[in-house]
């Protein structure tokens, strides 16, 4: 491919040219600010009209396929990325600035993987799906594909382990039997191709319909909201900033489309007196790395800490503030995210909030911004809440230094929803009544609750929690990490009343399809069949 060789899109089965490109573009080497190879389409209404037929058009035979075939189909793409993994590493390090190693190679690349082979074996079980049975009033229920594709809107911070042709919204919605049209993000879109011929060369030699996953490189704003407002749409995924998210949700919401948002996060800490007096050398040097790996462009980095301002609480502001100011500024993965650092910065010193480190982004080449801490007291917060708790992507942190526990509980009070809360307290019992007070405040208001750890650093299990209330997500009961339970967010809940057996899906028949799968039978979670279990009923 040349320099200026227009890169096709996957659509319908076969890898294209874009039918009336609104404009093209080029990813950006972040690390210095040049243009990299390869040219893009941003792609018109004709493209996703013709993915949304296509799509549509996919979605039976996904559904008809049965579990094994994505299963088989996301174990052989696991394979394939491993494979290209050279190759994979670097173009993503090319397009985001992100280390080569460890951070790519030796830990978002075996997540990637790692989550393709997780999903593929919670599709085999089939437990996901729920399979509720009552045979006294001839009842069953099971959560089963969407019926339409579902477009995922993948993030710039990721390129990899969040990627919207390999990250976890495309792994659940897959694993779910659904078909994906995947809009990659302009800051990786050749990383984002790369994976996406090593899925299709495995689509190839699958049980599955061709157009079951589809790429598009990027698509004007007004094109966007129609994806996700198409009734033919099973259901969108969006990972990324507020605004955009917002945007979308009220597109989808008024076509009655379901979409599922990760937005923001500021990832509040709260560090107990008790603890900072103990540990509280300790706990700055945590707290500094959580704030500032990855340039503070993860999702879950610790962006307010509230601590009270008595000698420990001072002695522990001096140590991090230090450790902000003698950094040295790394690499951001775009122009967008110093314009958005720049804003944010301009709306909390204008709520009150002081910039104590860093504060500019150096010169020379490429995108960086000075490791920035900001310090505010507890009574500024609780005057301007909102604009001191907005998210500011990258190495930026604000401490609130309250002065006791009742204004931080206040403080805990007037917070909005977060994907993360942390506590940190003293290893015996000097913090308990603080943390009593606490605790029940920030459950309410997170999707994972820590203790004594720092948020950075989302592990792929059954029981993560990668989601929260309002703003951090679009809705509280959903996780985007974590199978089976991100699947869930791409299916359908159905009741089969009183039909034949014959035609209920193996999963609600009243053989257990397994052996092993678990199902909820006249109100018993079991791994038995129907039958034995009416049968134990009677008796």
């Amino acid at each position: 491919m040349t320099d200026d060789a227009v890169c096709p899109v996957l659509i319908g089965g076969r890898w294209r040219p874009a039918r009336n490109p609104r404009r093209f573009f080029r990813a950006v080497d972040p690390s210095t600010g040049m243009e990299t190879a390869g040219l893009y389409p941003v792609s018109d209404a004709s493209d996703v009209e013709e993915a949304l037929a296509a799509g549509s058009a996919a979605a039976p035979g996904m559904a008809e396929a049965g579990p094994e075939a994505p299963a088989d189909f996301l174990d052989a793409y696991a394979d394939g990325i491993a494979a290209r993994a050279g190759e994979i590493v670097a173009a993503a390090h090319r397009e985001t600035g992100l280390p080569e190693a460890p951070r790519l190679r030796d830990v978002e690349l075996p997540r990637t993987i790692d989550q393709l082979h997780q999903a593929a074996h919670a599709a085999r079980d089939r437990s996901w799906c729920r399979a509720t049975i009552d045979t006294k009033a001839g009842l069953r229920s099971r959560y089963e594909p969407l019926g339409g594709p579902v477009a995922v809107f993948g993030p710039n911070n990721f390129p990899l382990a969040y990627n919207s042709v390999a990250g976890t919204d495309f792994v659940s919605a897959i694993a779910a039997g659904n078909p994906v049209i995947a809009k990659a993000h302009p800051c990786h879109p050749a990383v984002t191709r790369i994976l996406a011929e090593t899925a299709f060369a495995c689509l190839e030699r699958s049980r599955l319909p061709r157009a079951a996953v589809q790429l598009l490189y990027h698509l004007p704003p007004d094109v966007g909201l129609a994806l996700v407002a198409d009734r033919r749409l099973g259901a969108s995924a969006f990972t990324g900033s507020r605004p955009g998210g917002l945007r979308l949700k009220e597109a989808a919401d008024k076509a009655g489309r379901p979409i599922y948002l990760e937005m923001s996060s500021v990832n509040p800490v709260f560090l107990l007196p008790g603890a900072l007096r103990e540990r509280g050398e300790k706990i700055a040097a945590e707290m500094f790395g959580s704030c500032t790996a990855g340039a503070g462009q993860f999702c879950t980095k610790p962006g307010l800490i509230v601590l009270v301002e008595d000698e420990a609480g001072r002695r522990f502001f001096d140590l991090i503030q230090a450790a902000f100011a003698g950094a040295p500024a790394q690499v951001l993965l775009g122009e967008s995210v110093l314009s958005g650092i720049r804003a944010a910065l301009e709306a909390m010193t204008a709520a009150g909030a002081d910039i104590v480190a860093g504060g500019r982004a150096p010169s020379g080449s490429g995108f960086r911004f000075e490791n920035t801490l900001l310090r505010a007291s507890g009574d500024a917060f609780l005057r301007c809440p909102r604009p001191l708790q907005q998210e500011a992507f990258g190495p930026v942190s604000l401490a609130v230094l309250v002065r006791d526990g009742g204004q931080m509980a206040a403080v805990a009070a007037a917070l909005d929803g977060n994907l993360t809360t942390a506590i940190f307290s003293h290893s015996g019992a000097d913090d308990e009544s603080l943390y009593g007070e606490l605790a029940p405040i920030l459950l309410t208001r997170c999707g994972r609750f820590l203790n004594d750890n720092v948020p950075t650093g989302v592990l792929v299990s059954p029981a993560m929690v990668h989601g929260g209330p309002y703003p951090a997500a679009g809705h509280p009961g959903f996780t985007a990490v974590g199978f089976p339970a991100a699947m869930v967010r791409f299916a359908a809940l159905r009741s089969y009343d009183r039909v034949r057996a014959h035609r209920l899906p193996p999963e609600l028949r009243d053989e257990n399809p397994t052996g092993t799968m678990w199902r909820w039978i006249d109100g018993e979670m079991t791994r038995g069949d129907a039958a034995g279990a009416a049968q134990k009923s009677m008796r």
